[in-house]
């Protein structure tokens, strides 16, 4: 979440630096990502006042202007392309050796920080001793300073500072934190969210947010409001606002929200967004004459129910979504997005607010099934609590009469289902110590809980407190002792062994060496570890040609798999490693060596009533490049070189290998493996146009009989004594037959 500095200052008096900001914010569990400085491409840029102009001697469409940069600078000449100058004009004047930012495409691609240096020199022989800028090369837009956008130099007010630095007069002189907020704390989902914990971490007073506001009585037709899914919207609050006028939202609030990276559209529309960043209450705004009936429903979809929203895009909805409809029809998806029948327009004379607390997971599943998300979205999936919908409702109201864009009307409703009664929790300070390992002081626990707006009470050992609504988090004394120590400090905590620890060495055990071992082995030999996801899809059960009755098929099946691609628990490795190689084949590695060393689940029963066997296993893949059959069972041999394992081949069958080119690997009279090119139908199903051998050993078995230790033998007391004998035998007759004769 990206949050201002300066907008954070509206809330708390900030006496520390940026850095030190964001190191207590770590302190306190928030992860600052990243601090952004906003002028940080603009240096040695200053307010400058254009004093003279004349014709430039060698250019009809240049002019040469004597600039006033102000004190310590003085009057530089400077050339200038732009039309749109005259002598008195203030304007941003990049001094020799500055930095702006990048505005030619061709020059970005060459140079991605997007930086641009300046430099004095001459400009078609004249000398030209700067640059004057647009609110392009300042990386601003009208939304931070007026006119920012416009073709040609940036004009200054006439009020500006000769000599000032520019950043301070265009509002880059601010910084942005990028801050991780947790899953637990959707509370700081917000400018105002963050606040709260700064205000609390530097131990200094929070100022809240003004939400006065004046409803005028009308005696217009009420808007009635129906919540018919109370599950999915446990509160529902709506305000009537009349006589809407259209026009600009004010300077200060276009550039907070530039700031966040939105753009001001009207001054409702940025009411609601200005509302989501700094209160974190997603709101929407109907144009209540587009109401039908005057009135609010909210209730689940009909199947086949459609609604084309804000973007344009039309989805056909299911009794799963959650929609806001008028006397007739859908006008927004619950938490979403709002509806094109009903968006604020130019002529828009009327305002519906919303502000609403939708369930997490019915906006979450609305949201992915019709594949549409936005900043209301994402906030509703994490979760906005119900406290925050009437503070959400009535800042924006206040704004609405701030800013004059529209009468508050005292047509309101609140429709809540939810206990909005404060929660009050009692905890024992032994407890929380005794949780903690160390002892905090009474007061420090009272003062800490009282800056979060706990409102504690000490009795004794006891204490209790109110939990603030925005906090839904907080459930048991655990969660406050958490609340006091990354308050207090993480660095108070002395680290200890439990009662019964000891240090230990530490290291691999017996079984982690020699799997170790085996892959150290393989990489010797050029092969890559290749690490797959443990299940895979029913089709490749059919791609590898299994009959129905194979026992590869009997596989465990995943309730609540991620697709249906995969489903199934992997009886067998084959198929994730022929599907490495297809993916390398196609993206152009046309050579390559793989294994992975990974468990298979073999089921005892179907349906799967006890836990599967676990069976470790090891596939060798290789193609392309000079690979052959004969480079796959080099691997296999090796292997049982080492760890002394008197493997045997002789020709076998598999479904997915060649008929021809495929040998069974035995360790005594078990089976233990098999190898061999990938059936040339399959290859060819895929489109490979080259060759595939695979490899795959039962290596639980290999484990239990392998022996890494080293073996010594005496040398032959004789020489050796070759002799070549021709021998004729049947066709049939195998090496290995023949080695029994």
């Amino acid at each position: 979440m990206k949050v201002p500095f300066s907008w954070l200052k509206d809330y708390v008096d900030i006496t520390v630096s940026p850095s030190e900001l964001a190191e207590k914010l770590f302190s306190c569990g928030f992860e600052v990502e990243e601090i952004v400085y906003l002028g940080e491409k603009v240096t040695n840029v200053v307010v400058g006042q254009i004093k003279k102009i004349t014709p430039h001697p060698d250019s009809d469409h240049m002019s040469v202007c004597v600039v006033d940069c102000g004190e310590g600078v003085g009057k530089l000449q400077i050339v200038t392309g732009a039309t749109n100058i005259y002598e008195g004009m203030k304007t941003p004047a990049a001094l020799d050796n500055s930095t702006v930012c990048e505005t030619n495409p061709q020059m970005l691609e060459k140079n991605p920080s997007g930086v641009k240096k300046i430099k004095k020199g001459k400009l078609r022989g004249v000398e030209s001793f700067g640059m004057l800028c647009s609110g392009d090369e300042l990386g601003i837009n009208n939304d931070f300073y007026p006119n920012a956008e416009v073709y040609g130099l940036l004009e200054l007010d006439p009020s500006a500072p000769v000599g000032e630095d520019i950043r301070k007069v265009v509002g880059l002189e601010d910084w942005i934190f990028d801050i991780s907020i947790t899953a637990n704390r959707p509370d700081c989902q917000s400018v105002f969210g963050i606040a709260r914990e700064v205000a609390a971490v530097l131990k200094q007073p929070l100022k809240t947010p003004d939400c006065s506001f004046t409803a005028v009585k009308t005696d217009e037709k009420d808007v009635e409001v129906k919540v018919l899914a109370p599950d999915l919207c446990p509160r529902y609050v709506g305000h009537y606002v009349t006589n809407v006028t259209g026009g600009v939202s004010p300077a200060w609030m276009r550039k907070r929200l530039a700031l966040c990276g939105i753009r001001s559209i009207s001054p409702m529309v940025d009411i609601t967004n200005f509302v989501l960043l700094e209160i974190g209450q997603p709101m929407h705004a109907f144009d209540a004459d587009e109401l039908g009936q005057r009135t609010i429903v909210v209730r689940r979809a009909e199947n086949g129910e459609k609604i084309v929203t804000l973007d344009k895009k039309e989805f056909t909805l299911t009794s799963e979504n959650l929609v806001i409809c008028d006397g007739t029809r859908p006008v927004a998806l619950a938490g979403v997005m709002g509806g094109l029948n009903s968006e604020i327009k130019d002529s828009t004379k009327a305002v519906y607010f919303e502000s609403a607390k939708f369930a997490r997971d019915s906006v979450r599943k609305t949201s992915r099934s019709l594949g549409q998300s936005s900043d209301s979205s994402s906030r509703f999936e994490k979760g906005v609590d119900a406290y925050t919908n009437a503070f959400g409702m009535a800042r924006a109201l206040h704004l609405v009469e701030e800013l004059g864009c529209g009468v508050v009307t005292d047509i309101c409703r609140d429709v809540c289902a939810a206990d909005l009664t404060p929660r009050k929790m009692t905890a024992s300070i032994e407890k929380i110590n005794a949780l903690l390992g160390i002892t905090v002081p009474n007061e420090e626990i009272l003062s800490i809980l009282d800056r979060l707006q706990f409102k504690p009470e000490i009795n004794g050992d006891v204490f209790t407190v109110e939990v603030p609504g925005y906090r839904d988090d907080v459930d048991a004394y655990p969660d406050l002792a958490e609340e006091i120590i990354r308050m207090y400090g993480y660095d108070h905590l002395t680290p200890t062994f439990l009662e019964k620890a000891s240090v230990t060495g530490g290291g691999l055990n017996d079984e982690q060496k020699k799997e170790l071992h085996v892959k150290n082995l393989l990489c010797k030999q050029g092969y890559l570890e290749a690490c797959n996801y443990s299940f895979y899809s029913p089709k490749d059960m059919d791609l590898m040609k299994i009959p129905e009755d194979g026992v590869e098929r009997n596989a465990v099946r995943i309730l609540n798999p991620i697709s249906e691609e995969l489903s199934l628990m992997r009886t067998f490795l084959a198929p994730s490693m022929l599907q490495n190689a297809v993916r390398n084949i196609r993206r152009g590695n046309d050579e390559g060596k793989e294994f992975e060393l990974a468990k298979v689940y073999l089921p005892k029963e179907q349906p799967v009533v006890n836990q599967p066997i676990e069976e470790k296993r090891l596939v060798l893949g290789v193609w392309g490049g000079g690979n052959d059959f004969f480079t796959l069972k080099g691997a296999v041999e090796e292997l049982a070189e080492v760890f002394h394992l008197p493997f045997t081949f002789e020709r076998g069958q598999k479904p997915y290998l060649h008929p021809g080119v495929t040998a069974k690997i035995s360790l005594g009279n078990q089976e233990v493996g098999v190898m061999g090119e990938l059936d040339p139908s399959i290859a060819l199903a895929l489109g490979l146009d080259k060759k595939v051998y695979l490899a795959e050993l039962n290596y639980s078995i290999i484990e239990s009989k392998a022996d890494d230790s080293v073996h010594y033998k005496n040398l032959p007391k004789f020489p050796e004594a070759q002799r070549d004998l021709a021998l004729i035998v049947n066709d049939e007759l195998t090496w290995r037959k023949s080695k029994k004769c």
